[in-house]
């Protein structure tokens, strides 16, 4: 176990709701709650949770340069597919970066999202998404950690590892990385890439008050391990799913006693349990998963050896470089819908359409390899026009027939998503949108 990572540890037990030391509240830990990675040599996604400094080590950066303050919070919409009230906006912000290597930068951060993208339900659904990037430059190259814990380097985001002395906890200066953040028009996820190739990161899962993004996932740019963990850190903050890992060799997590917990994918109950009472991931059981064999209720999860249970042996949730298993591609697309909508006015909904006019709706087409596209519907004053079906615009003109008169009617276009991939009723009926039009010849 690495230095420091017993204490992290000692945190995550006082304030687990199962363990002994539950049964007397500790006092909340000072700073912010962090996700440690697992160890580089292993599988495990993860090691507990820590508290950090906000701040990071709060050291002041050196003045830039004219040119480099020219340069510095440039903002730039390097994936556009609508407009981010409508979209799940990822903000990209690097550290470690100088001026001469911002080129690099934005290679990084194209790769990072192909390597985000490369895992479902993101391949899926990677049109749902804009990716915005924010020019930080740093005086010097490289972060504060590497290659040892005594490297000191002067960057704009005072990004270093060796955080709670544990060599593979990468952190950040929050008020730092919020600053640059504010500059992008919206962020419901921030990633900040490290210059570096060393393996680290860190979740940092709680929601901004300020700024309302769900997380920052912190990640080693040339690392490609260290981008797992940034996958696996948006299971908590988007997916809002839990750690599927356990300690085995922890005194205090040798069994959970406490109560159901909230997290869709960890429960106290039997698979037989979950089926007969219709809660949990009842409606997957027995189905085959992604991540390998069928989902079911396999003891130990939520850092517990027993009384815990998870959906699979080994999803994304608990070890890096596996997929999200059946039940974690469900909570996946609940988060994002929960941030998008699949149907966007391009024509302005304000103003009364003529016959001259079109009305037209950006829906965005899905990217799996199945093929399957979202389902478009319109009405006309709620009866629908199936003659219309799967069009993204109308003009009406084209509805002259069904307009005899000269009052005014409701067109509407309707876009449902019907994955398979989503059983669950509460979630289905989140992921429609519906756009309408007032018009007349």
């Amino acid at each position: 176990m690495a230095v420091g990572a017993a204490a992290a540890l000692v945190v995550v037990l006082a304030a687990a709701p199962g363990s002994v030391a539950a049964d007397t509240p500790a006092p909340r830990a000072a700073g912010v709650e962090v996700e440690i990675p697992g160890p580089e040599e292993g599988t495990f996604a993860g090691s507990g949770h820590t508290h950090v400094p906000p701040e990071g080590r709060d050291r002041a950066a050196a003045r830039l340069s004219s040119p480099e303050v020219a340069a510095d919070g440039e903002v730039t919409k390097t994936v556009d597919n609508g407009p981010s009230a409508d979209r799940l906006d990822i903000v990209v912000v690097g550290d470690g970066y100088t001026l001469a290597e911002l080129p690099r930068f934005h290679a990084d951060a194209q790769k990072k999202w192909g390597e985000l993208t490369a895992v479902e339900p993101y391949a899926t659904y990677r049109n749902l998404f804009n990716v915005w990037t924010v020019d930080a430059v740093s005086n010097q190259s490289g972060v504060s950690g590497d290659p040892s814990p005594d490297t000191v380097r002067d960057t704009a985001l005072g990004s270093y590892f060796w955080c709670d002395e544990i060599e593979r906890l990468l952190c950040v200066d929050q008020g730092k990385v919020d600053a640059y953040v504010a500059k992008a028009p919206e962020a419901d996820l921030v990633l900040v890439l490290a210059n570096s190739t060393k393996y680290g990161g860190a979740g940092y899962n709680e929601r901004s008050e300020t700024l309302g993004y769900e997380g920052i996932s912190t990640a080693s740019a040339g690392n490609e391990k260290s981008g797992q963990v940034a996958i696996h850190e948006t299971g908590h903050s988007l997916g809002k799913l839990a750690d599927e890992y356990f300690y085995a060799d922890y005194p205090g997590y040798e069994r959970y006693v406490g109560p159901e917990p909230a997290d869709s994918n960890i429960t106290t109950l039997t698979a037989g349990d979950m089926a007969a009472r219709g809660t949990k991931w009842h409606r997957w059981l027995g189905e085959p998963s992604p991540d390998g064999g069928v989902v079911g209720a396999y003891e130990g999860g939520g850092y517990y050896v027993t009384g815990l249970r998870r959906p699979t042996e080994d999803s994304l949730m608990r070890s890096l470089g596996k997929p999200f298993n059946l039940p974690g591609v469900e909570a996946m697309i609940a988060g994002f819908y929960r941030e998008a909508r699949i149907a966007s006015p391009v024509t302005a909904t304000g103003r009364t359409l003529r016959g001259g006019d079109t009305a037209k709706a950006l829906v965005p087409r899905l990217a799996g390899a199945d093929g399957r596209q979202l389902t478009i519907r319109w009405y006309l004053d709620g009866r629908e026009v199936k003659a219309l079906a799967g069009r993204s615009h109308v003009r009406v003109s084209d509805l002259a027939l069904r307009l005899l008169d000269l009052r005014k009617h409701t067109l509407s276009l309707t876009a449902e998503d019907r994955t398979p991939s989503v059983r669950d009723r509460d979630i289905a009926r989140t992921m429609r949108s519906t756009v309408s039009w007032t018009v007349r010849l």
